[in-house]
């Protein structure tokens, strides 16, 4: 004989004592409204946000770039632009003192190991600023690209470049020195919460970097140009016309990390400790309060 499950039905009852009697004969009081505290009650929900747990990010849901990741690369293109400075400066007095030889050589015969340190560090330094100068330019266009997408996320519209036309205007002969000062500037723009609908107006610092970087190149393509004559007096200003373009090397870098740390501090929050505090002394001619008609006193909360 195959056994049946037996059906068992679960009944709830409060424990005794749970509730208060109700004596008999007292009628039960109706609904009165809310109920009322002496004090502002303590219980309440926390204070969490909810969200999926298992949510997957897609391609519209990606965060984009934020402020600290654009001050965290700016620290670095910061060092590496020093970097570029300093070494710059080495490369410009290594071809001074290659000229200041040269000057020395129509007096007199020169001692070989002279001229074997000199060759030395002018081409040392060369290839150290190269490779600094490649390093700082790699994270300057790395910070520009966060940088211009924090503003953007900030400022409330899209710069009017895309990353990609960046990144070709700099490598166009003649546009590469005027399309990097007009980003420089939107950017600027953006990160000073201005409208898009305004012109922007580049600041003094982006100005002397915009003319800098125009004079670097224009004097690097003659540096170059210069450098096919073969005569010795063209050999000789060759070396002084290196010289200039080391030091306007330098100087670009150098106004390069300030522009870099001055956005930067733009794109940053305002401080609350910086902002100056003001407090109401009168108010002259304002109109009169609207005030709630009062609660009779008996009635419920």
């Amino acid at each position: 004989m195959a056994l049946r499950p037996m059906r068992v039905d679960w009944v709830a009852s409060p424990p005794p004592g749970a509730y208060t009697q109700r004596r008999p004969g007292v009628p039960r009081r109706g609904y009165t409204g809310p109920p009322s505290y002496p004090v502002p009650p303590r219980w309440g929900f926390p204070l969490l946000a909810w969200r999926w747990p298992t949510s997957v990010a897609t391609d519209d849901d990606r965060p984009v770039d934020t402020i600290a990741q654009a001050q965290r690369v700016a620290r670095t293109a910061t060092h590496a632009l020093g970097l570029a400075a300093v070494t710059a400066l080495w490369a410009a007095g290594s071809e001074i003192w290659r000229y200041v030889l040269l000057l020395l050589s129509r007096y007199g015969a020169l001692s070989s190991t002279t001229v074997g340190v000199s060759d030395a560090m002018v081409v040392s330094s060369s290839v150290v600023t190269f490779v600094a100068c490649g390093m700082g330019l790699v994270f300057t266009l790395l910070w520009l690209r966060r940088a211009r997408n924090a503003a953007a996320t900030d400022a409330g519209y899209r710069p009017s470049r895309s990353d990609r036309e960046v990144l070709i205007s700099l490598v166009v002969p003649g546009v590469n020195l005027i399309v990097p000062g007009a980003v420089l500037a939107e950017l600027e723009h953006a990160a000073l919460r201005l409208p898009g609908t305004t012109r922007p107006r580049p600041s003094k610092v982006v100005r002397w970097w915009w003319g800098l970087w125009a004079a670097m190149g224009l004097f690097f393509a003659f540096t170059v140009i210069w450098s096919f004559r073969s005569s010795v007096q063209a050999l000789a200003d060759g070396v002084l016309f290196h010289a200039v373009a080391d030091l306007l090397a330098a100087a670009v870098a150098v106004v390069t990390a300030v522009v870099v740390r001055r956005i930067t501090t733009l794109l940053l929050p305002v401080d609350a400790g910086a902002i100056r505090r003001m407090r109401v002394v009168d108010v002259k001619d304002a109109p009169a309060p609207t005030l709630r008609a009062t609660r009779p006193s008996g009635s419920p909360r």
